[in-house]
């Protein structure tokens, strides 16, 4: 059993709207740590050590990155930590994701070494016979920069590594390390691959309907044609997980080759915050999408409960009539008559 969600952000230290100071005092993301800590595999009931993430961990802010310190940093991997807080048998995958690293024209080798440092991100790796691949989109921009064509000879070598596994070869043909499971894999990023818009997508996490019909802008929303090209060309995904976009989303592309992307696990984002479950083999999968409550159901609650806290003290304080007194008073009144 594996759990997949695009991570939270929290606020930028620059211009935040009204709201989400609002949000941050009522229903912040530090209240979502027990919403992950609680997921099926993590309490004892599935021993599956495994959790992998499609998302971003660090602010929202797109100004951030020109402004970014060690300490900012520091602020939001201890706050990950938190949020995202496992048993030690359970490991975690983090995908990096544009506000890790900034976009392709913010992104540079400091700020990938830092990320890497904490996250440790593997490209590729296998668990019980299935292949993962963990990209890095944001390097996915296809201009030839160095850290782009690195990252496109890196997939081309693992895409050789990957090929070789399907085909029967004589030891040592496939290159060092041990030989991949002959199994199609299964693709991490955050960006998706190219899409026109969510114009087709539907379900309850998907996003609101004004905003179906709006282009997305290849390169800054999803990958663009040629890269999703090189990706489903050179490793023949069976499934492809992605987030970005903050709402959920299912696409097929050439051949029939799913793409799920993950909405956002946080309230800040949207009402309805949800991961994805999921149960896989070498050759099938099955995914089941679960739900935090809605940030209305949350804030009601907190509302409901400071009324009846302000109702109590009333009563405390002799300002107010008890209901119970009260009501027994009139029951005897009632039985009196």
């Amino acid at each position: 059993m594996r759990g997949w969600g695009q991570r939270g952000r929290r606020m930028g230290p620059f211009s935040s709207p009204f709201k989400w100071p609002v949000r941050q005092m009522w229903a912040p993301p530090e209240k979502q740590p027990d919403a992950f800590s609680h997921w099926p595999l993590g309490n004892g009931r599935w021993r599956e050590p495994s959790r992998r993430l499609c998302g971003c961990c660090s602010r929202k802010s797109s100004s951030f990155w020109e402004t970014s310190s060690m300490k900012a940093w520091a602020d939001d991997v201890k706050r990950f930590q938190k949020m995202f807080r496992h048993p030690g048998h359970v490991q975690l995958k983090v995908v990096v994701g544009n506000h890790d690293i900034g976009f392709h024209y913010q992104m540079n080798r400091y700020r990938i070494k830092r990320f890497e440092k904490v996250f440790n991100p593997e490209r590729l790796f296998s668990w019980k016979g299935i292949n993962f691949v963990m990209v890095n989109s944001v390097a996915l921009e296809g201009d030839g920069c160095n850290i782009c064509s690195e990252a496109e000879a890196e997939l081309m070598d693992i895409s050789h590594k990957l090929n070789c596994s399907r085909e029967e070869q004589r030891p040592g043909q496939c290159g060092h390390g041990p030989p991949l499971p002959a199994s199609a894999p299964v693709l991490l990023q955050h960006f998706p691959l190219y899409r026109q818009s969510d114009a087709n997508c539907s379900g309850e996490d998907s996003a609101p309907p004004e905003e179906k019909g709006i282009p997305f802008k290849e390169r800054y929303d999803v990958l663009s044609r040629e890269a999703s090209q090189k990706l489903l060309w050179w490793l023949r995904p069976r499934l492809i997980l992605s987030g970005h976009t903050h709402s959920g989303c299912e696409v097929l592309h050439g051949a029939g080759v799913p793409e799920l992307s993950v909405p956002s696990f946080s309230w800040r984002n949207r009402n309805n915050p949800s991961f994805v479950m999921g149960s896989m083999t070498p050759t099938e999968y099955a995914l089941a999408k679960c739900y935090l409550p809605l940030e209305d159901t949350v804030l009601m609650t907190y509302c409901a409960a400071a009324g009846l806290l302000v109702v109590l003290m009333l009563v405390h304080l002799g300002l107010v009539a008890s209901p119970v007194l009260f009501g027994y008073k009139l029951l005897r009144k009632f039985k009196t008559v």
